[in-house]
Parts: C-alpha cells; sequence; structure tokens
C-alpha cells in the first residue's frame, strides 16, 4: 500500500462510523469454532430486504438475501460470508440447492452467511467489439454493486441495530461461477479506470451503484472464487484482500487460465484462477488455489467428494484470517488518475494502437510488463499515434507504463 493510500485509509477510518470496527479485536477461534461444526442446527430468515436498485430494463427491483445463523448462538460479534449464485447472469436463485448447503455447512461452524440474490439479465444489442459482449459486461457490474450493497448492509446494521451480530471487519464475499465474477469485482475493482469505457460505468452507477447505505464502506476482509474469472487480473493489487480459488482444470465454461466464455453470444474475453491467484502471489497477496484436475465447471455444486473439498478448502482459508487484527479494512480512494493513453483495440492480435497525449514527447520511455510484474520489453514512443507491436508476446494481459503516470492496459489474444 503506497504511503499516501495509508494516510487516507487512517483519515476515512477515523471519519467514517461505518468502519470505527476496524479498531475491535480479532474473532475468538478457540474451542473448534470456525473449524468443526460446534452447531447442530442452522437458523434461515428468508426475504431479508437489503436494498434496492434498477434493472437493465429500467425498473426497480427489491434486492432479498437469505440469512443464515448457528441456533443458540451467544457471540456477539460474528464473521460474515455473503455468497451470490451461478447462472451466467440470467438465471439461478439464492436458494440454489449449492447455496443452501454451503451456507448452511459454514454456519454450523459459527459463521453468519447471507445468500443474495442480484440483479439478472441484459440485452442481446449493443455489441461494440467482437471479444466482448457489452451485456454480460454490464451484468457482472450489476452483479457487484448489488453485492457491495450487500456488504454496506451489513455493516451499517452492525454500527447501528446490530441486528444480525456482524463483526464488520470480517466480511468475506463469495460466489460460484457468475457469483465468482461479482465477488472479484467486489474485492478488487476499485477505480473507474479498471473498467473499460465500452461498459458506460457512470451510466450504471459508478463502481458503488445505488443499492443503499452510501455512507458505509463496501470493503471486505477476503474473496472466494469458485469457477469464477474476470477481465483484467491486474485488478488485483498489492494491499488488497486474500483470495482463496476453487476451480476444475477442464472447465469448458470459464476457463481456467484463460479464454472466451460465451457460445451462443458474442464471445467476451476473461483470465480464470490459474492467471489469478498467480497474479495474488506476485503481488504479496496471501492466497490459496485448489486446483481440481481434469474437473469441469462448478464440480462442486453435484459431486458430493468435491463439495466437500470445497467446503474444506473455504473452512482452511478463512480461519487464520479471523485470528488477525484489523482484518483488510483498505479504504478505496475516491478517485484515480486516468491513464496516459488510449490502448485500442482490446484484445488486439498483432499490435495495440495507442493514442498518446500532445506532450507525448515529454512521457520518455515505457516498460511494458507482464502480470506477474515482471518488465518484457523497453519501449519509446516515436509519434502521438504510436504502435506497440505483439512480436513474441504470449497472450495475456501487460501494462505499460510510463514513468508518474497511471498504467495503460494490453491485452493480446
Amino acid at each position: 500500500m503506497k504511503p499516501l493510500f495509508r494516510i487516507l485509509a487512517t483519515l476515512l477510518l477515523l471519519a467514517a462510523p461505518s468502519l470505527a470496527s476496524a479498531q475491535l479485536a480479532p474473532i475468538d477461534t478457540t474451542g473448534g469454532r470456525y473449524y468443526r461444526p460446534v452447531f447442530a442446527a442452522v437458523t434461515v430468515t428468508k426475504d431479508v430486504a437489503y436494498g434496492a436498485a434498477t434493472t437493465y430494463l429500467g425498473t426497480t427491483q427489491q434486492l432479498l438475501l437469505d440469512l443464515y445463523q448457528p441456533t443458540g448462538d451467544t457471540v456477539k460479534r460474528r464473521p460474515l460470508i455473503i455468497f451470490a449464485h451461478q447462472g451466467g447472469f440470467v438465471t439461478g436463485s439464492r436458494i440454489d440447492d449449492y447455496m443452501v448447503s454451503i451456507c448452511t455447512r459454514m454456519a454450523r461452524l459459527g459463521y453468519v452467511a447471507a445468500s443474495i440474490e442480484y440483479r439478472l439479465g441484459f440485452p442481446l444489442t449493443g455489441i461494440a467489439r467482437p471479444a466482448d459482449t457489452v451485456g454480460v459486461a454490464q451484468a457482472a457490474i450489476r452483479a457487484m454493486q448489488d453485492m457491495r450493497a450487500a456488504v454496506r448492509f451489513f455493516r451499517q446494521d452492525a454500527a447501528t441495530a446490530k441486528a444480525y451480530r456482524v463483526h464488520s471487519s470480517y466480511i468475506v464475499v463469495g460466489g460460484s461461477s457468475a457469483g465468482a465474477f461479482a465477488a472479484l469485482e467486489t474485492g478488487y475493482l476499485d477505480k473507474a479506470s479498471e473498467v473499460p469505457a465500452y461498459v458506460g460505468l457512470a451510466a450504471l452507477g459508478g463502481i458503488e451503484g445505488n443499492g443503499g447505505n452510501a455512507a458505509y464502506s463496501s470493503a471486505v476482509a477476503a474473496v472466494l472464487n469458485l469457477s469464477g474469472a474476470t477481465e483484467n487480473p491486474s485488478i488485483i493489487e498489492a494491499g488488497n484482500a486474500p483470495l482463496c480459488s476453487v476451480h476444475g482444470t477442464f472447465d469448458a465454461t470459464v476457463p481456467y487460465l484463460q479464454g472466451k466464455i460465451g457460445s451462443l453470444l458474442p464471445p467476451k474475453y476473461v483470465y480464470g484462477s490459474g492467471r489469478l491467484n498467480p497474479r495474488a502471489t506476485a503481488v504479496g497477496i496471501r492466497n490459496t488455489l485448489r486446483t481440481f484436475k481434469g474437473a469441469g465447471h462448478i464440480p462442486f455444486e453435484s459431486n458430493a467428494s468435491y463439495a466437500d473439498t470445497t467446503f474444506w478448502t473455504i473452512r482452511d482459508f478463512l480461519r487464520p484470517i479471523l485470528r488477525l487484527t484489523g482484518t483488510a479494512l483498505a479504504a478505496r480512494p475516491a478517485s484515480a488518475a486516468a491513464p496516459i493513453a488510449q490502448a485500442y483495440p482490446l484484445p488486439a492480435r498483432d499490435y495495440v494502437q495507442l493514442a498518446l497525449p500532445p506532450t507525448w514527447r515529454e512521457l520518455g520511455p515505457a516498460d511494458l510488463l507482464d502480470m506477474t510484474g515482471r518488465v518484457v520489453r523497453r519501449l519509446a514512443p516515436t509519434a502521438q499515434s504510436w504502435q506497440v507491436p505483439r512480436g513474441a508476446l504470449a497472450a495475456g494481459i501487460y501494462s505499460l507504463r510510463f514513468a508518474g503516470q497511471a498504467p495503460v492496459r494490453v491485452v493480446f489474444e
């Protein structure tokens, strides 16, 4: 975390009531709690309204969740896991079998667990370029906004009524497939410049959205990525929350490494767990990657053995985090500098075209870095309209960095 960012985070922690709980003591994990199923029963509260937001059709949708709590629990401040279901942003439900199962199992350990619904659907028009489906990207943003609204809802309750007895420093987000896309963006997408312009982020309500409780933070303590992916591994940066991923290596729906998703729709290029967790390692983020060799998409939803392994992976990943003081409540900067150049097309096959500012001669040379942060090429602009040739570079995401400027994203397919 950069020094200025630390200062801003400290000021926000002192000023914002939503973050005051970051000063509380870590979670008590003694007596087998959060490791063994110490609770025999789970109490489920259905249809809890956590916010409201506008659908892609322009109507207002009330956002609901089902809450799972260990029956008879007397602990006053408990960690929370917010889960989002699979379904490709067009189907699925908060009462899907896997959501019910994983929430129940985590609640028996002592967690509070929430299975949320989020806005589904997207138009099939407005496609901007052959490698991306605008509707899918926008649907992922809406899902992220709704998950953030759920985080803020519980943080608001923790600061006021305390009805759910959630410890606001220990809120974790996770999801399966499409829900994992939402969780990854909730945990790591924190700057408007990280969202492609064609998505129209501002018109969608920005990163946070308008789901409610805007005065509270949507920062999270950890991210659970179950067969998910994201458009850009570089959104995972030093100082971000820890990452736990579970993914089948033969996943033909959401690639384990990288590739295009969508079959009947114009495809969207994404990067799966096999790329995201190495990125987390490269920038110093604690992470776990559970690989199911030879398994397809979301195998834990239909195979009991995979379901058990996924549950144990989540359990073992989260428990040490609960013993840390002030876990991952980094405040998000209100804004970030835009890149000095515009790059297109993305992804590119042979070269990326750069549109530089009129002062391009003053920029000096630039480093092209791969997603591990390794410099793969040193470049110097020769004109305001300038091409970066691919040459022998492998397919993937790169970052073009001029000294003192925000990085420019470059993608080769």
